[in-house]
């Protein structure tokens, strides 16, 4: 398993396995395992989260809190389904990212931001990838948000879709353009699979997975509509009293 080619898929792919004080940086010490940010029940276990939530939030100008929330999140998701799917996909193979192995720095963001400090692997099945992600991630990562902030479930399910789906584009532009086809084949079956799972199934459909929520981007002072995004036009109006997860929402 070449975690450097899987990496020249894209920086999402990217994954550090060298400790933060020889990946060339100046000051170490950012980076922490996500198993304690999923410990944390509150206040400062959680102050990492809310310092990724605040900076998000500043660089966008997000009108509210869950939007930077909501953009945050789907970076850290597609980061975490990325780096098992990649390796997935092409070898068969991905890491074991058990979260008391995978530490994370809320200051950085790809490739920098996650480094694994673990050896083993897992085999590319879909039942293998959904235990290592889905559950061993996802949903305490949901958890931890919904702490930080008010955050629709679907909003952050929705986004876990979204990024998968991203992450499979990705994956079949690289294996296409490197005439490596049976990498495509192998990650869409494996997506599919994923899919099938109630939490993610029906996040995204149609052949484009054209999601079926909204990340809130578009709220942002400089913000568009996403590639995928379940809205042709942006909104005229916003519905301050709910949370837009669907095209009838506003």
């Amino acid at each position: 398993m070449d975690l450097v080619e899987s990496s020249s898929v894209g920086g999402f792919f990217a994954l550090r396995t060298a400790a933060p004080e020889t990946a060339g940086r100046q000051a170490a010490g950012g980076h922490m395992p996500l198993a304690r940010l999923y410990a944390a029940g509150g206040g400062p276990g959680l102050a990492p989260l809310t310092a990724r939530v605040d900076r998000v939030g500043d660089r966008l100008g997000a009108p509210e809190r869950r939007v930077a929330a909501s953009i945050a999140h789907l970076g850290l998701a597609a980061r975490l389904w990325s780096i098992a799917l990649g390796p997935a996909a092409l070898f068969g193979r991905f890491p074991d990212l058990d979260p008391a192995e995978l530490s994370w720095d809320p200051a950085l963001t790809s490739p920098e931001d996650l480094w694994w400090a673990g050896t083993g692997t897992r085999p590319a099945t879909v039942a293998d990838l959904r235990e290592a992600v889905q559950t061993a991630h996802l949903v305490p990562l949901h958890e931890a948000f919904r702490r930080d902030g008010r955050i629709s479930p679907r909003l952050l399910w929705g986004n876990a879709g979204s990024a998968l789906a991203g992450a499979l584009r990705e994956l079949t532009r690289w294996a296409h353009a490197q005439g490596r086809p049976e990498v495509a084949a192998r990650a869409a079956e494996l997506v599919a699979g994923l899919f099938a799972h109630p939490d993610l199934a029906r996040t995204v459909e149609g052949r484009a997975l054209r999601r079926t929520s909204c990340c809130l981007y578009y709220r942002c002072p400089s913000g568009g509509l996403c590639g995928d995004c379940v809205f042709d036009h942006p909104p005229a109006r916003v519905r301050q009293t709910g949370l837009e997860t669907g095209p009838t929402s506003p």
